[in-house]
């Protein structure tokens, strides 16, 4: 409990000085030439697979830098927020400005239907080349590796999985979960990307421990902690963190056949309606301050090249990394569903 109270009165402080930051950043850009034209438009509509709790403490910091602008947020998993511009860009209807999605798939699909528009965040010229877009339309705004976790009261670490492959052992069966890919960008992401390093024959194999499935990546994390599954077969690193943080018994493995690296980038919808706000908060959400945020609050790994990150995170270049072809993933998205479906029978 005095932890609990602890953490909560050092994350306190933290925002507290972070929205003193911002305001005092407000106060330079009231004199940007855009806050006028944005604050005509009035609001920012904002598409995002972020976490709900951080998603909506960003879009209040910005509310709190630029008064007159508001932030109308909606959350959801990748793959619904891609399906929701989708059918709202079918039925004619222009409302998302700024759309975020951890599934890199999504923005090679919306740039070849011209759904995007073209502009680089203030500072991208610094970010890794993995953070980059070439074509200057989608960059990286966060990411997160995804890994294997275990229940660390139920499973000692020396018996916990060390590689992808470790979880073909007959003896995981009946005590394995998996996030699906039809729900989740991210997982995907991660299934393409083993794909690409074992084939599919790793999943038929792994469907035999017959595991647990769930829908978000987050989900694994809750199963394996409650114990009703003791090892996680995949989820997001950041996000066993912070859990096991608040002293949920979770252990963390980062497999030494590599990691699949998940990518969550930002873009601007050619058919913005509130275009010049849409700006603004590009520039803002990549700044020092909000970036500096995302890893303290959620300890995700982020492009801005001046923000630290805790003691106990892998450095990126330390570890093995599997990244993914935008292309490529947005070509096998349908595979990959079908194909999960026919071995995990869901």
């Amino acid at each position: 409990m005095a932890y609990a109270k602890k953490t909560g009165l050092i994350w306190s402080t933290a925002l507290a000085t972070l929205l003193a930051v911002s305001l005092r950043a407000g106060l330079v850009w009231s004199q940007d030439s855009r806050l006028s034209e944005a604050r005509r438009e009035g609001k920012i509509v904002w598409y995002t697979g972020a976490a709900l709790a951080t998603a909506q403490r960003v879009a209040n910091l910005f509310e709190q830098a630029n008064s007159g602008i508001k932030v109308e947020l909606h959350r959801s998993g990748s793959e619904r927020i891609l399906q929701r511009i989708m059918q709202e860009a079918a039925a004619g209807l222009k409302i998302a400005d700024v759309f975020n999605s951890s599934d890199i798939g999504h923005y090679a699909l919306l740039k070849k239907k011209g759904m995007l528009a073209k502009y680089a965040p203030a500072g991208a010229d610094r970010f890794p080349a993995g953070f980059r877009d070439p074509d200057g339309i989608a960059f990286g705004w966060r990411a997160f590796l995804i890994v294997i976790s275990y229940n660390s009261k139920l499973l000692p670490s020396t018996d916990a999985p060390k590689t992808w492959k470790d979880l073909l052992d007959p003896k995981w069966k009946g005590k394995l979960v998996t996030a699906h890919p039809a729900y989740s960008g991210s997982v995907a992401t991660y299934v393409l990307a083993l794909v690409n390093l074992y084939g599919w024959d790793y999943f038929k194999q792994l469907a035999q421990s017959k595991p647990h499935l769930t829908q978000s990546v987050h989900d694994p994390a809750q199963i394996v902690a409650a114990g009703e599954r003791i090892v996680g077969a995949n989820g997001a690193d950041y996000f066993l963190y912070t859990q096991k943080k608040k002293g949920n018994p979770i252990g963390i493995v980062y497999p030494q056949d590599g990691l699949p690296l998940v990518v969550s980038p930002s873009a601007i919808t050619s058919f913005a309606p509130h275009p010049t706000a849409a700006r603004l908060f590009t520039d803002f959400i990549y700044t020092k301050e909000v970036q500096q945020y995302l890893t303290d609050s959620e300890a995700l790994y982020v492009p801005h090249p001046e923000v630290t990150y805790p003691s106990d995170k892998p450095k990126l270049s330390d570890l093995k990394l599997l990244s993914v072809d935008a292309e490529e993933l947005e070509r096998r998205t349908e595979e990959i569903k079908k194909r999960f479906v026919e071995f995990f029978g869901a």
